[in-house]
């Protein structure tokens, strides 16, 4: 691409829009950035983009000339302004496919730092936090970038325009809309870790979904990596475009099988990257060595396990690296033990896919739940959980759909619907006393909404900070 000068049109003023628009700004192209929405922190943003264009309040309207768009991730293909791109030819990026489009080669290596990515619907941001962990316990200059931690352009850039060291390899995390705005990316290796509905709206169905998701094999070099609990993702593998002589890799929380990482006598094994595969297995840590060490957790650990090992890292980086990892807040967090009562903060499941996760790795459970379900249904959720639940408290706008789900496919267990029109604090007290009264010891009381929190807190963080705080109130 030929930037200087060229008419390009930056679509949003989020975090990664400024971020697109000055890096094509200093690359010497004429750059317009649009956004829908006109607020005092837009305008703040828009006069700090000395020598860009900023149109606010117009998010529809194609600028004359454009030769190419650069989209904000959130922004659905059937924006009138992609329609209209559509009509007039012009291509449209996603902030990665910038990205990968600007990579520059390694000194002494001629090729540009390669990249190991995930997707998924669940597990993205630990798998590829774990990940990056292991590189760099195998001495590797890494990070976490994409949808997590590091801007993915920054990362590409770091080293070839400023004084820092340039990143041996990437570890790449990758929702659906980058997916879906990427169209040349090709990665080393990737991963798929699970599929269940969600964005639907944006996508338009689930077939359109799972295709997005599945763009992250097309051309993958050394080994796609699925999840053989769900074969969705190994479709996505066989339907994939792929380089000659890349590998299927599957990982699972059984004895693996040729070619798979999996579990055996609580060791993490490897069976794919190793000489004689049909013979042979390496160990490359233990289940101990995953923290925590909840099911769907072991089994975000064994893909990170398996990308790092087909860049070629070895058995004892793999240990290393999960032994030094510690998750983000608000992800199967344990909170404390209250009356031999554990409390955890699992806050971040925000959909049923995540909580069914969560609610697998505790028994019995006194369940927190409910929220804004966004178009989900609990049938299912409910279903799989129910010989596990001591009782459950609902909360939230949606509260009425899993009480349903309750009633339907497990009458017998207790429910009480609390903090009934409060929000913040108070609401989360009375939400964690109520969770308390239906404990007993040995049970584990668990923030696993599987619905969005914004009907009572600002955000899923603010719902787990305030849920340790009540379960601290506890012991007082």
């Amino acid at each position: 691409m030929q930037w200087q000068s060229l008419p390009v049109v930056v679509a949003g003023l989020g975090v990664s829009g400024v971020s697109a628009a000055r890096v094509l700004r200093d690359l010497g192209a004429e750059v317009t950035v649009v956004d829908g929405g006109d607020s005092p922190v837009l305008r703040d943003r828009a006069a700090e983009l000395t020598g860009i264009s900023v149109r606010l309040g117009d998010g529809d309207t194609l600028p004359e000339g454009t030769r190419l768009i650069v989209t904000s991730p959130g922004w659905p293909p059937s924006s009138p302004l992609f329609l209209a791109a559509e009509q007039a030819g012009v291509p449209i990026w996603g902030d990665v496919e910038l990205a990968w489009q600007l990579r520059k080669p390694l000194p002494g290596t001629g090729e540009p730092a390669p990249w190991l990515a995930v997707t998924g619907t669940n597990g993205k941001t630990t798998t590829v936090q774990m990940l990056a962990s292991i590189l760099t316990a195998a001495g590797k200059r890494t990070a976490a970038v994409g949808n997590v931690g590091v801007s993915v352009l920054d990362a590409v850039l770091a080293g070839f325009d400023n004084e820092a060291e340039p990143y041996d390899v990437l570890a790449v995390e990758l929702s659906s809309y980058q997916l879906h705005w990427a169209p040349s990316l090709r990665v080393h290796s990737a991963a798929v870790l699970n599929l269940a509905p969600d964005h639907l709206d944006w996508h338009g169905s689930m077939a359109a979904y799972a295709a997005d998701k599945g763009r992250i094999f097309n051309g993958n070099q050394v080994a796609c990596v699925y999840n053989l609990a769900d074969p969705a993702t190994e479709e996505l593998v066989r339907e994939a475009d792929v380089e000659e002589g890349c590998r299927a890799v599957g990982f699972g929380l059984d004895a693996p099988g040729l070619s798979q990482f999996g579990v055996v006598d609580d060791l993490l094994v490897d069976r794919a990257f190793v000489p004689d595969r049909a013979k042979n297995a390496a160990e490359i840590g233990s289940v101990a060595d995953v923290n925590p060490p909840a099911p769907h957790n072991i089994a975000n650990a064994l893909a990170a396990a398996a990308l790092a090992r087909a860049y070629g890292v070895d058995a004892m980086a793999v240990r290393d690296g999960l032994r030094a990892f510690r998750p983000d807040a608000h992800r199967i967090a344990l909170v404390g033990e209250v009356a031999g009562v554990t409390y955890i903060d699992d806050s971040k499941a925000t959909n049923t896919h995540a909580a069914a996760a969560s609610l697998r790795a505790y028994d019995p459970i006194v369940w927190i739940a409910g929220g804004l379900a966004k178009g989900a249904t609990f049938d299912e959720l409910v279903q799989g959980a129910a010989s596990r639940l001591r009782a459950a408290v609902l909360i939230g706008a949606d509260r009425a759909l899993i009480r349903e789900a309750l009633a339907r496919h497990a009458p017998d267990v207790p429910v009480i619907e609390a903090a009934e029109g409060q929000t913040g604090a108070v609401a989360m007290a009375e939400v964690v006393t109520a969770a308390a009264s239906l404990a007993q010891p040995g049970d584990t009381v668990l923030l696993a909404p599987a619905c969005a929190s914004m009907d009572m807190f600002t955000n899923y963080g603010e719902r787990g900070d305030l849920f340790a705080e009540a379960v601290r109130g506890l012991t007082k």
